[in-house]
């Protein structure tokens, strides 16, 4: 979905915030542990059509679930039954947090990305109600910023202790490009894709959901806190398993009981495959990122150990199809898409054979989507009050 005036989809004096969703090429579970990652934004995304109102009340209907949420500005509470309302309403408080005044809307928000697919879709709704409040207020914030902001609201609002690159690529992005970003110092740079008429970025959604708040990602993240405290002792000036080099790992392994041995073993030759994957792509090197992509699912699966039956299924049938330089589980974990690197010439091939093989496993059907676009904006600007 691209952002488009809200003109065509409502009353002339709205405006559209949108933000698209990403997937991530390599580089997984990387970003709260201070490494590296490498994700590129999608067509598919959320968008919040708004307009502002004159007093604090903010109405929003959520089209995908059909659903309407209310909540004032000067009083927000965390809701207990309407989950999607809270990335929003959390948002809001990071902002007037940030001494901005904001005024109420009236929106709808709408979108065509799976939610809980791994694909980015609570960062794409984060930054679109934050761009949306933005808007309506008249006020201003530097994007590296409002990435943070936005992230603040996942963690301490929502309750995922998430990293930054969802929102940081949802605001970052650039077409035909992936974003290597550095999550200590957000540095980043711009890599681009492989010449579409050759290869294509291939996604799959398994159809199985996941809710990471309630799932086993927070616990994750507490597994790498316990492991960097016990490597802490041998390197006093590392702040983040993402410092940590392969070398120094090999030599203090022995610390770490397991399961925080294999965990921190994913993030750091992770972190080390991401490095050599953004400088593989940059060189052309398809066939060498592909084998990184191919071994950071093993990875995933073994050491990490966020895949599921589903995801390893749909990982092993796109490898099975001539032309597909690697393949591995993307997002989250827990079920959500794969995202596999392969030549345009047999993706006809792949669109055909995946599905149809991974109904006849499991009953459910995948979707495949082939995608690539540029960061979030603000469209359809208007003028008028409700």
């Amino acid at each position: 979905m691209r952002p488009f005036s809200a003109s065509a989809h409502s009353q002339p004096e709205c405006a559209a915030a949108w933000a698209p969703g990403r997937v991530n090429l390599i580089g997984e579970h990387t970003d709260y542990n201070g490494g590296c990652v490498f994700p590129m934004a999608l067509e598919m995304g959320v968008a919040v059509y708004f307009r502002p109102r004159r007093d604090k009340r903010v109405r929003l209907f959520a089209a995908n679930v059909g659903e309407m949420g209310e909540f004032s500005l000067p009083r927000i509470v965390r809701s207990k039954s309407q989950p999607w309302l809270n990335y929003p309403m959390g948002v809001a408080k990071e902002l007037l947090e940030e001494g901005l005044r904001l005024r109420g809307i009236d929106g709808v928000i709408d979108g065509d990305l799976p939610v809980g697919g791994g694909l980015g879709s609570s960062a794409a709704l984060e930054v679109a109600s934050a761009l949306a409040f933005l808007e309506a207020a008249g006020e201003n914030l530097a994007r590296v910023k409002l990435a943070r902001l936005c992230q603040r609201a996942e963690n301490h609002f929502v309750g995922l202790k998430c990293g930054i690159m969802d929102q940081f690529v949802a605001l970052f992005a650039q077409p035909g490009s992936a974003l290597f970003l550095d999550t200590r110092s957000l540095l980043y740079r711009p890599v681009p894709l492989p010449r579409p008429d050759e290869y294509v970025i291939v996604i799959c959604d398994s159809g199985v959901k996941h809710t990471l708040a309630g799932s086993e990602y927070n616990l994750r993240r507490k597994e790498c806190e316990k492991a960097l405290a016990i490597l802490k002792a041998p390197l006093p000036d590392i702040r983040a398993l993402g410092e940590v080099s392969p070398a120094q790992f090999r030599a203090h392994q022995g610390l770490l009981p397991q399961p925080l041995r294999k965990r921190a073993k994913h993030v750091i030759l992770e972190n080390e495959r991401t490095r050599r994957g953004g400088e593989a792509l940059e060189k052309g090197a398809i066939a060498a990122f592909g084998q990184l992509m191919n071994e950071s699912h093993e990875s995933l699966q073994n050491l990490y150990e966020v895949s599921c039956k589903e995801l390893d299924l749909l990982v092993e049938l796109a490898r099975s199809i001539p032309g597909v330089a690697g393949s591995r589980m993307t997002g989250g974990g827990f079920g959500g898409c794969t995202v596999s690197l392969m030549k345009r010439a047999g993706l006809g091939k792949f669109q055909k054979r995946v599905p149809a093989a991974y109904k006849k496993a499991t009953g459910v059907d995948c979707r495949i989507f082939v995608s690539a676009a540029a960061g979030a904006a603000v469209v359809g600007r208007g003028g008028s009050e409700g």
